[in-house]
């Protein structure tokens, strides 16, 4: 069920630095409190292969997001001791070493279990051992969420294992979001920062058309 529109959960969820304090982070609370908007990306696993050239494009366009009063926030259901050991693993050698922005250890799936967003083929009780048998990987499929300020989520994707992201698009999508905030438009298909936005009505939408 798509959670655009809603609320983000209020939660807070263990979480780790680059300097390798442990923290507590609360989203909802985090874009609410800090009156910004706020990027979580999830990935399935530390020290795999499409993850940390995702962990290093979002580190990249760090400066982008943080123009546009953007946090990144970056999320596993792996432990701050793992993420710390990856932090201290050096690019070359498949590690993210130089990421700076906090990364959630959702280790009990508490979150991930709420946004629904992990990888659960079938779950099946067992009499014999009194205990829920889940099939499949159970970690994270490739999720992002854009949060408003006041907590609302406006974007929300979700990709497969294999399929890496676009950090562009969701930029694009910061950009076309605060459009609508600032000048009360809308965006239509393509739309980039600089671009002719359209009202709302009929009229507009048939201007546009015209145009492009």
């Amino acid at each position: 069920m798509s959670l655009v529109g809603k609320k983000f959960p209020s939660i807070a969820v263990d979480a780790i630095s680059e300097m390798g304090d442990n923290l507590k982070i609360n989203i909802f609370e985090e874009a609410t409190k800090n009156n910004k908007k706020v990027l979580l990306f999830w990935y399935p696993k530390d020290f795999t292969f499409v993850c940390p050239t995702e962990l290093h494009a979002f580190q990249a366009a760090l400066p982008e997001f943080e123009k546009r009063n953007t946090i990144v926030i970056g999320a596993s259901c792996d432990t701050n001791e793992v993420h710390f050991a990856w932090l201290n693993t050096p690019k070359n050698n498949g590690g993210i070493e130089g990421v700076t922005y906090p990364i959630l250890a959702d280790t009990n799936r508490n979150l991930a279990n709420i946004l629904g967003i992990l990888d659960i083929d079938s779950t099946e009780y067992s009499e014999e051992t009194d205990s829920v048998i889940i099939e499949g990987s159970n970690v994270t499929f490739r999720a992002t969420y854009l949060i408003d300020e006041t907590g609302k989520i406006f974007h929300e994707s979700v990709n497969d294992m294999p399929l890496g992201r676009n950090v562009n698009e969701y930029l694009r999508m910061v950009d076309a979001y605060t459009h609508i905030q600032e000048k009360g438009e809308v965006c239509p298909a393509n739309w980039e920062a600089g671009k002719e936005a359209m009202n709302a009505d009929r009229k507009s939408t048939a201007e546009y058309l015209s145009l492009n």
